[in-house]
């Protein structure tokens, strides 16, 4: 069985021939600081895994380092100020230009990753902009298409739906501080609700103009700031699901599969993960990395024959930091736990940084001696 041919059953619910085991996207930092610089195919291949490629186009998000340039359309025009372009401190101020007024926001970020300083979204107004003026991008499908035979056999290929986060929530605690919109969704779930319904059209207008037709296995959905260890399940009730489910449909109607990713918490969501209509649920975060899942059992539990898991391995305590032994062990307790019938892609639960190559060879080889019979 190829490595394709082992992820898609395990997407599909079924048992393939033996444990799949992945990494949740490759990072370049790992790669430049502790793999001579490949790329993440030659990765997967020099550590026996079945490959998962996370395909992206720089579309304006803020964490991707070259999107620093002067980009946009006449109606959004995003002027960067590189303030410190030293890569360890790497600072860069944005200035939008819109037909109806200004917007901002602030980066700062070093050798491993981006994060913001300063919020687009200031006054409630501001949403206004955002729905008559931010543009969508469109995916290159030649490009798409070269990618997706670059991996052939190797494994599969994972898109994106536009935007900083796939989900609307998520997207929005991008533009806006976390905490100031669970405030805004208590003082003002109307105003919250028309920023969601904003983001929400423009991501299915990406989903019919993009993805349709495009060549992937795997469109990830979702987002962190969606976790239970982030807003109550009754939030993300009236603040995810409705718009989780219709993106999902409309991917389903353009022919994708579905990964919707929690990298925190979701064991009081679980409910909430089957009935958005994905096809598999990520990234099944053990308590170590800042998740809440002790017991596999209760999630296969909750998801048998619905939906498909990708994750579980503690990449730092465990397989960053673990024994060898360790390290076997807990690839055997996440195969019996979650993987028993199927319907599993064990992988790492969100990125690594400094992780020992040997130790990724171990991780993957006691995966391959997860069989089903």
């Amino acid at each position: 069985m190829t490595s394709k041919e082992r992820m898609m059953r395990a997407l599909a619910r079924e048992k393939p021939d033996r444990l799949p085991v992945t990494v949740h996207q490759w990072q370049p930092y790992h790669l430049n600081t502790c793999m001579a610089g490949i790329d993440a195919l030659a990765a997967f291949r020099a550590t026996g895994m079945d490959a998962a490629i996370q395909y992206f186009e720089t579309m304006g998000q803020f964490w991707v380092p070259e999107s620093a340039a002067t980009a946009g359309v006449p109606d959004w025009r995003d002027q960067a100020t590189v303030v410190d372009a030293d890569p360890v401190h790497r600072v860069v101020h944005h200035t939008i230009t819109t037909p109806g007024g200004r917007l901002s926001y602030k980066t700062e970020g070093n050798l491993i990753t981006t994060w913001i300083t300063e919020y687009l979204i200031k006054h409630p107004e501001d949403v206004d902009l955002i729905e008559r003026y931010m543009p969508i991008a469109r995916l290159d499908r030649h490009k798409v298409a070269a990618a997706y035979d670059a991996v052939g056999d190797a494994g599969v290929l994972r898109g994106f739906v536009w935007g900083d986060q796939a989900g609307c929530w998520q997207h929005a605690c991008c533009l806006m501080d976390v905490q100031e919109l669970i405030l805004a969704a208590h003082d003002d779930p109307p105003w919250v609700h028309r920023l969601m319904t904003v983001l929400l059209e423009k991501k299915l207008r990406f989903i019919e103009e993009s993805l349709r037709g495009a060549k992937f296995d795997l469109i990830e959905t979702g987002g962190g700031a969606g976790s239970d260890t982030v807003i109550s399940p009754a939030m993300h009730r009236e603040f995810c699901l409705p718009y989780d489910r219709r993106m999902h449909q409309a991917l389903h109607d353009t022919g994708h599969r579905v990964s919707y990713h929690t990298c925190g918490g979701m064991m009081y969501i679980l409910d909430q993960i089957v009935a958005n209509g994905t096809d598999a649920s990520e990234t099944l975060s053990p308590p170590g990395v800042g998740g809440n899942i002790t017991d596999p059992a209760k999630v296969r539990q909750a998801f048998a024959g619905k939906v498909a898991m990708i994750g579980g391995m503690d990449q730092y305590n465990v397989l960053t930091r673990g024994t060898a032994d360790q390290i076997r062990a807990e690839v055997r307790r996440l195969f019996e736990g979650f993987g028993r019938n199927g319907g599993y892609i064990l992988s790492v639960a969100d990125h690594f940084f400094d992780t020992p190559v040997e130790n990724l060879r171990v991780y993957s080889q006691a995966a391959r001696e997860c069989a089903y019979n």
